[in-house]
């Protein structure tokens, strides 16, 4: 029988209690009442999912335009939890670590996936070290980059991460080759219900693959994937969302189920009639600056578009032949510093944001 949001797995666990479905409903309002803001939205999602509604609505992080409320249903939120179950070989009575805001649907999702899968799920308040004072060992958590990045000491307590919210950085990437934790990054957005790809970064069983080819996202089971007129991803994921999703990322397919990152189309550069990605002349710089730092552009009498390098702190020194990996190009024309990049809830830089502080 496939599961329904009316029903709990019987095997499910709330901070180490298991609730009989009565019991279940009454804990939404304990934690509006009686809990810490993080616990409020706990409870206020709870209630929602309990409700005789099919659907539910949910906010987007806002990380590309401007946050929005949109529906699903909760019937492919289950089949989201399923695919995610499958894949990571979650099974009933697993122990799971939840650490995310779930005003957001990440967050939202961790709840899902334990009430149907039968996961022993404990609740933190969202923070930068999650693992910090916590002598337990889960088999699986999500996470946002700066959570990985603050937890590396503690990452061998969890079998499995999954990271998304934002792009794992090649220096942190770097980091996890010696963690026995598996990590994964993820790929998705709200409207696909979080992922729909993952790709391995630490702890790889074909070590024949490139660094290239182990930077290609692969797609779950039932999802296919192609690309529009601009290069940009289009999903397919009839369990999930009955409407084909048309992204903003320009991606190069690989093979039916893999594909790769080139950029973001509303961050593409077009300087002297050639098109550049700032994610992949960021790509380069990564392990050459150390502050955080992205490229974009402004305008140009004689480029149209010239490349700029802005850099969080109040310094703009660099060292000694830090472009000389880059064409001439992609070399930034200009150097801007900010003393503090704005960011969303899960780190991703607001690049829309800065770049208005620099007029």
């Amino acid at each position: 029988m496939h599961p329904s949001f009316t029903k709990c797995h019987n095997k499910f666990k709330l901070n180490g209690v298991c609730f009989n479905p009565i019991q279940l409903k009454d804990v939404p309002y304990s934690f509006i009442k009686e809990g810490k803001p993080f616990e409020k939205s706990i409870g206020n999602f709870l209630l929602d999912w309990f409700d005789n509604n099919d659907c539910i609505s949910v906010k987007t992080s806002g990380s590309t335009g401007i946050q929005k409320n949109i529906i699903l249903k909760k019937e492919e939120m289950i089949n989201s939890a399923i695919a995610t179950g499958n894949y990571f070989n979650l099974e009933s009575g697993n122990t799971a670590l939840h650490c995310l805001s779930s005003q957001f649907i990440a967050g939202k999702m961790m709840l899902v996936r334990a009430m149907i899968l039968g996961l022993e799920l404990d609740i933190v308040e969202p923070a930068l070290n999650p693992l910090e004072n916590n002598t337990k060992h889960y088999d699986f958590c999500a996470m946002v980059p700066m959570q990985l990045q603050n937890s590396l000491e503690e990452l061998h307590k969890i079998k499995a991460v999954i990271v998304g919210g934002a792009s794992v950085s090649y220096a942190l990437q770097d980091k996890l080759q010696d963690i026995s934790c598996n990590v994964y990054e993820t790929y998705g957005m709200t409207e696909t219900i979080t992922h729909i790809a993952v790709k391995k970064l630490n702890n790889f069983v074909d070590v024949a693959l490139s660094t290239k080819e182990r930077s290609y996202f692969k797609v779950f089971p039932n999802i296919s994937i192609s690309k529009d007129k601009r290069d940009c991803l289009v999903i397919d994921a009839p369990q999930l969302n009955t409407e084909t999703i048309i992204t903003n990322d320009i991606v190069k397919l690989h093979s039916k189920i893999e594909f790769e990152i080139l950029g973001r189309f509303d961050n593409t550069i077009n300087s002297g009639g050639i098109k550049l990605f700032p994610e992949q002349i960021e790509a380069k710089l990564q392990h050459k600056i150390k502050q955080r730092f992205f490229i974009a552009s402004e305008k140009d009498e004689t480029l149209g578009d010239k490349v700029i390098l802005v850099l969080e702190g109040e310094s703009k020194q660099l060292e000694t032949g830090v472009f000389e990996d880059l064409d001439r190009y992609e070399t930034p024309k200009q150097i801007y510093a900010v003393s503090h990049f704005k960011e969303t809830s899960t780190g991703k830089i607001q690049r829309a944001e800065i770049l208005k502080l620099l007029k």
